[in-house]
């Protein structure tokens, strides 16, 4: 695909390494240009020289912590200024594997600024501008611990129920915009993310770790299948059905004057 008839411009955050390196591959693949943003800049420059001889696409990077305001401001600022951007990858994220007796809260709050500060922040950028041009695209990474928060640390299944929660709130509020919203429900997957949580992806079965490059593959299906919520490691699509259903049927029920006779000591 020439620049002429390209996509636009994704940024991805975490760009570098992981799903996000792979999102970068694949999306330029399709015909976007790329703004890879990441915390090292030679780690960066690597895979950004890469998918230029590969591609042919354009492709910046901005070195940036998501975790430091600095960081963060600077990457919001192109989200809002640079009209290239169509796309938006929110990837960035970090976990642990500890309970929370045996974690630091300075480690858990870093996780809440990264999973769910950063998110929203960035997101908070992208969307008015996308708005204002009538298109858009964003793709926040979620985990399947926002539906199951029992299997890995509290705190990061919370992180990743607020990313599920917040994209469908999104969908909802967006509708009618020309945006289109995602949120990837990722299982476990091969990269290095285990490592950093301090629990190596060598320590866990090999028959549950997706590898990055089939899920992302899996999620841009679902994207292109205007799928609002991409489990890809879900073979039972009547098992989503069913909780959505649950879901949503529960949701009718929330609201009323008077709470129920239980509630009142009646049985």
């Amino acid at each position: 695909m020439s620049r002429h008839t390209s996509p636009g411009t994704a940024l991805i955050t975490g760009g570098s390494s992981g799903l996000g390196a792979v999102y970068a591959d694949r999306l330029a693949r399709r015909g976007y240009d790329l703004v890879l943003v990441a915390r090292h800049q030679r780690r960066l420059d690597s895979v950004a020289a890469r998918l230029r001889a590969d591609t042919g696409r354009r492709v910046d990077v901005i070195a940036a912590d998501l975790c430091e305001p600095a960081g963060l401001n600077d990457v919001a600022g192109v989200l809002q200024q640079d009209a290239r951007i169509s796309l938006l990858v929110n990837n960035a994220g970090m976990g642990t594997h500890t309970t929370l007796l045996d974690s630091r809260v300075d480690q858990l709050a870093a996780m809440i600024q990264l999973n769910v500060g950063a998110l929203t922040r960035l997101t908070c950028a992208a969307v008015p501008a996308m708005v204002a041009r009538g298109r858009g695209i964003v793709v926040n990474l979620s985990s399947t611990s926002a539906l199951a928060p029992e299997s890995l640390n509290g705190v990061y299944g919370g992180t990743k129920a607020f990313v599920l929660a917040f994209t469908r709130s999104l969908h909802h509020e967006l509708a009618g915009s020309g945006l289109q919203v995602q949120a990837v429900l990722p299982g476990a997957v091969a990269t290095d993310f285990w490592a950093g949580g301090g629990l190596p992806a060598e320590m866990l079965p090999r028959d549950i770790l997706m590898p990055a490059d089939v899920l992302v593959d899996a999620a841009l299906a679902g994207l292109d299948r205007r799928e609002l919520v991409t489990v890809p490691s879900l073979h039972r699509v009547e098992a989503w059905e069913a909780y959505e259903q649950a879901r949503q049927c529960l949701a009718r029920l929330l609201n009323r004057l008077s709470p129920p006779l239980r509630a009142l000591g009646f049985s």
